[in-house]
């Protein structure tokens, strides 16, 4: 009888291996806008803290002035349109790059996307679990579990964008995955945890604007003013109903088609987050900022940071939670499933990048605001300490980038390469013999032009009055 034959084993996955060409496009875009947005995102929070610290009845007053109509329920002050209102425009873009991402980009495919998916829900849980065993034990409340588990991209990126490191595709398309991860169990904690009474007469009307959208959708309707009324009028019944309205944001968001049909060089959900996510990333989320940062700050508010259970959680829970739950959760991930680390990094880029999502501020601050509401003093000390965490864990994460930048931007700058300068970079057209074809017609007018410059220095230099 014959030996059976072995079968050989399958080929080791890449983890944080080179994107493809419309991958690293798209994530380019959505970068370079949120780059931008975590810039402006860092000044409004940095006016906030000053103005708060300086003329802080002035703002208090402000942050409390209402305005809106009473009869529908929606007469808010102005920190509460901003933290309702314009972060349901941030949750859109959230609920359309996550459709995008499931149907169209990295977690389109099960099991490349279980390594990152596992990285950010163990960076969700171990952040809960080191809030929650510092309350338990120091005997503070556990109400605020949730507040260090979400990441905030911006102002990740702003934090990358202040430091000048060049960090490839992939560890930047890890670090997006990992926040469109965190935004989506953000919309179900709030959602499920953060909802005291549930109006079901509005819930309803909310359920049936958003069935009216799904088929608008579906039907080709266009037009902004067909679909902005509709949003407004979803929005309000979902905050009557007592659930988050920002939730219906992201519901919106996820009922976008982002897949692309023959003809079409970009599908509606990405045409439609291209227009949107300046909007969000420039205006929403650094409003929301400018009425929610703006706590008092004082070397005892500070000391009380880590002396309170509930704020010294959300630091710890930030700064080591973060790093070791996103850290862990990769290693042991690629490790039971055979994924192998491109060659070309290290572990310890993937520990710089699980420090760098410790900077958690939009949503935390939105969670900590819904955990403590209602007592101010403990709300404003919980601000304090997001900001503190994301601070420390801003300046870790750029010390281990720093170490590290070097071999960033060579492998940046090998990504961005394109000399035959046709809008492609080199590295993406090793296999196309065209490529390689114009490169051979490139050098060879390079040779042809350095020979004729040996020619005219050769002459110059038989002339009789050419220096010796």
């Amino acid at each position: 009888m014959a030996a059976p034959i072995p079968t050989p084993p399958s080929p080791r996955r890449t983890f944080l291996g080179r994107l493809s060409l419309p991958e690293r496009n798209y994530l380019a875009d959505a970068l370079r806008t949120e780059t931008v947005g975590g810039v402006i995102l860092l000044v409004a929070a940095i006016a906030a803290l000053i103005w708060a610290n300086t003329f802080g009845t002035g703002y208090r007053a402000l942050s409390d002035f209402h305005f809106g109509p009473e009869s529908l329920g929606l007469n808010l002050s102005v920190q509460h349109w901003a933290a309702d209102g314009l972060l349901a425009v941030f949750f859109f873009v959230a609920g359309v790059e996550l459709k995008r991402e499931l149907v169209a980009g990295d977690l389109r495919d099960p099991k490349a996307a279980a390594l990152p998916v596992i990285a950010a829900l163990c960076g969700m849980a171990a952040p809960a679990v080191v809030y929650t065993l510092v309350n338990v034990t120091g005997g503070g409340s556990t109400a605020g579990w949730a507040v260090p588990t979400a990441t905030d991209i911006a102002f990740a990126l702003a934090v990358l964008a202040v430091i000048g490191t060049s960090l490839p595709s992939a560890l930047r398309a890890f670090l997006l995955t990992l926040a469109v991860v965190d935004d989506l169990f953000a919309i179900l904690i709030i959602a499920i945890f953060f909802t005291d009474h549930i109006d079901f007469v509005a819930l309803a009307g909310a359920f049936v604007g958003l069935a009216v959208f799904f088929l608008l959708l579906r039907s080709g309707v266009r037009g902004w003013y067909v679909y902005v009324p509709l949003a407004l009028v979803i929005w309000g019944l979902m905050y009557n109903s007592g659930i988050h309205a920002t939730i219906a944001g992201a519901a919106m968001g996820l009922m976008l088609r982002c897949t692309r049909r023959e003809g079409e060089e970009h599908s509606p959900g990405e045409h439609i987050e291209h227009l949107i996510r300046p909007l969000s990333a420039g205006l929403a989320v650094p409003m929301f900022a400018l009425f929610s940062a703006g706590v008092p700050l004082s070397g005892h508010a500070l000391a009380h940071v880590f002396t309170r259970p509930e704020t010294l959680g959300v630091v710890l829970g930030l700064v080591v939670g973060k790093t070791v739950g996103i850290f862990g959760g990769t290693w042991l991930a690629a490790r039971f499933t055979r994924a192998e680390l491109n060659e070309d990094l290290a572990w310890a880029d993937v520990f710089a990048v699980a420090s760098l999502a410790g900077i958690g501020f939009t949503v935390s601050l939105l969670i900590g605001e819904l955990a403590f509401e209602g007592d101010a003093s403990v709300e404003n000390e919980i601000k304090a300490a997001v900001l503190l965490g994301s601070l420390i864990a801003a300046s870790l994460s750029g010390v281990l980038l720093k170490l590290r930048v070097r071999t960033y931007r060579a492998l940046y700058e090998a990504e961005e390469r394109d000399e035959d300068e046709d809008g492609v970079p080199d590295i993406y057209e090793q296999d196309d013999p065209e490529y390689h074809l114009r490169m051979a017609a490139l050098h060879e007018r390079k040779a042809a032009e350095h020979r004729r410059l040996a020619e005219l220095a050769g002459a110059a230099s038989s002339k009789p009055d050419s220096p010796a």
